[in-house]
């Protein structure tokens, strides 16, 4: 079994019921355990500024697929709730947006997939989240509290729970 990291985002349509869906699906189509959420959080846009606040949290899961798999399985995924990647304008409006950020210690840099994720030290709208659930694990030899520490949280909120 992998102790996997994957970011939720999204700013189209009622994203986190999407979100609660969607963690339903990723846990049933990777026969994974749900180890932890966050709360949601509301994040300003990041690249095309032009468009709605996102909605970000981050889940913890246990999976016996490996990398590749599970990426595919995001995917499909993603593209069950409206998302289309190949038609879809970079860091623009979407439903639903899933990314894998950490599977284990391991490390990948193919052309399909890099891990951990390349930009997560950079992504205030991902650190703020992950520290909520695993403030003291290390990636790439950071510990995330302390990479946290280093980013602007500016123009991010917690949401109130749903419940």
């Amino acid at each position: 079994m992998a102790d996997v990291l994957i970011a939720l985002g999204g700013n189209v349509g009622d994203v986190r019921t999407t979100f609660r869906k969607a963690i339903a699906n990723i846990c049933g189509m990777t026969q994974a355990a749900l180890l932890a959420r966050s709360s949601d959080y509301s994040t300003p846009p990041w690249g095309e500024a032009q468009q709605d606040s996102f909605i970000n949290a981050c889940i913890e899961i246990d999976t016996s697929l490996d990398p590749h798999a599970l990426l595919f399985t995001l995917h499909k995924i993603e593209s069950k709730f409206g998302r289309d990647r190949k038609n879809e304008q970079r860091w623009g409006p979407r439903t639903l947006d899933l990314d894998l950020i950490a599977y284990d210690d391991v490390t990948l840099d193919k052309p399909e997939l890099t891990l951990p994720h390349p930009r997560l030290f950079e992504r205030a709208f991902v650190l703020v989240p992950l520290a909520e659930i695993v403030p003291d694990r290390v990636i790439a030899g950071r510990r995330v509290a302390d990479a946290l520490a280093g980013v602007s949280t500016g123009g991010i909120f917690r949401l109130a729970d749903l419940d």
